[in-house]
């Protein structure tokens, strides 16, 4: 038996940090429920309608934001809201498979093409490791706007 999954970030900005994901994973935000979001529309915005409706203080509603695959394959994406700061290395992390069935110097340009495009939305480079045989491919460590690392693959 398999079971369906959500990540969860923990953050300080979880409007910010879903924005983020959502155009570097092509997510999209759903909306509130029973709110038809119109095409072109931000969900985001649909959400602060909806809230300001349910009577929710304003300083309450930025504490959680969710992304959903829009093919419906990949797991659900949540950020919840903490008061501290991230202190260590992440134990667990996300690999963004930029550059799947591409080897060499093919492979290594694609990942640095989805570099650069992650850096301009607000992700920072860390290091490029390069292809060893047998052990990887190559690959490019970041971190996302918070500090969370993760990698290109």
């Amino acid at each position: 038996m398999t079971f369906e999954f959500q990540v969860t970030f923990d953050c300080h900005d979880p409007a910010a940090l879903s924005r983020f994901w959502r155009d570097a994973l092509g997510y999209v935000h759903p909306g509130p429920p029973g709110v038809e979001v119109p095409e072109g529309a931000d969900p985001l915005d649909a959400w602060d309608e909806f809230l300001e409706r349910m009577n929710v203080p304003v300083e309450e509603r930025n504490t959680r934001s969710a992304l959903e695959d829009p093919t419906g394959k990949g797991p659900r994406i949540f950020f919840q809201q903490v008061p501290e700061a991230k202190t260590v290395k992440n134990r667990l992390h996300l690999d963004i498979r930029a550059a799947p069935g591409l080897r060499g110097a093919d492979r290594l340009a694609a990942l640095e093409v989805e570099c650069h495009r992650l850096v301009a939305l607000g992700a920072t480079r860390v290091q490029r490791f390069e292809a060893e045989p047998y052990v990887s491919d190559g690959f490019i460590v970041m971190q996302d706007p918070e500090g969370n690392e993760f990698c290109l693959d």
